[in-house]
């Protein structure tokens, strides 16, 4: 099944998820076209294709947010591509004087736990100074039709700033802010946990905004939120068991700016890849392929080197 008709369905069902009512059915588009679905949005003149219609009534997502958020809700659906343990439905929660909101919805037990670790985590943030690090903060938390429900502010992001690599003093300087925040009951250094180049972006003041908490967690070397940054910058470009020894190739440079030594930077990539093949087992997914075939190499091969 290709990635239209696989996104295409899973649309259906969270439609069917989020417009249980039976009122009448509102125009909404396919974006930016049927056959490349990226979001669905309430219907404009000027777009493309056919007409979507989705129910309205007294029980829907929006009906929900509108009292949540105290304002008069319209939502953008993003559809979600396949082969994610984390996919869930993400909304845009538009009011009448622009975005409101970014939300995510608990749709599975596993989602359920990360959403509200997320809202946990930034409820922790905002209790704290940040000089570098920008978080969004939590503007609603609540359970729908035995949904979570967790709307976020929307952080500031420039236009193509997400398209601009975050590197050297900004980035080293975020992952160290992460590393050391005051966490109750740390055990070692904290991390985001999914510091990939997709959840940063530069902020037009020089600090750095980051999204998508549900990870963050601590009890890891220093310096993993960098080696996580790094490995899925390379995977970009490359295969996992390419990327996977890259990444070894590379410790020391990425590390070395956090007083690592080469010994401690190779041992804390390899430290994290284990610890990425452990999550993608927890998880029941396996997006890179089987450890034996791209972490086993590289880790086996270092260990005839020691």
């Amino acid at each position: 099944m290709n990635d239209t008709r696989v996104r295409l369905r899973y649309l259906t069902r969270t439609v069917g998820l989020l417009f249980p009512s039976e009122g009448e059915p509102r125009p909404y588009s396919l974006l930016p076209h049927r056959t490349l679905p990226r979001r669905l949005a309430p219907r404009a003149w000027w777009h493309p294709g056919r007409r979507v219609l989705v129910p309205s009534g007294d029980d829907t997502i929006e009906t929900y947010l509108s009292q949540a958020l105290g304002t008069p809700i319209r939502v953008v659906l993003h559809v979600r591509p396949p082969r994610r343990a984390n996919r869930k439905p993400i909304l845009e929660a538009h009011a009448r004087d622009g975005l409101a909101a970014f939300v995510k919805i608990g749709d599975t037990p596993r989602v359920r736990d990360l959403v509200t670790h997320e809202a946990r985590t930034l409820a922790m943030l905002a209790d704290i100074p940040l000089k570098t690090v920008v978080a969004p903060t939590v503007l609603h938390h609540g359970t729908w039709r035995g949904l979570s429900v967790l709307a976020l502010s929307p952080l500031p992001v420039r236009r193509n700033a997400r398209a601009t690599p975050v590197l050297g003093r900004l980035l080293v300087e975020a992952v160290t802010e992460i590393g050391h925040l005051p966490v109750p009951h740390r055990r070692g250094f904290a991390w985001h946990g999914d510091f990939a180049p997709w959840n940063i972006a530069r902020a037009a003041d020089g600090r750095l905004l980051v999204w998508d908490w549900e990870r963050f967690g601590t009890g890891v070397p220093f310096g993993f939120d960098a080696v996580h940054h790094l490995f899925h910058r390379l995977l970009r470009r490359n295969g996992p068991a390419t990327t996977a020894r890259a990444c070894l190739a590379q410790a020391l440079p990425a590390l070395a700016p956090f007083g690592l030594s080469a010994a401690e930077a190779k041992l804390t990539v390899i430290r994290y890849l284990i610890a990425l093949a452990d999550r993608h087992a927890a998880d029941g997914h396996a997006p890179l392929g089987p450890p034996e075939r791209w972490l086993n190499p590289t880790v086996d091969f270092q260990e005839l080197l020691s």
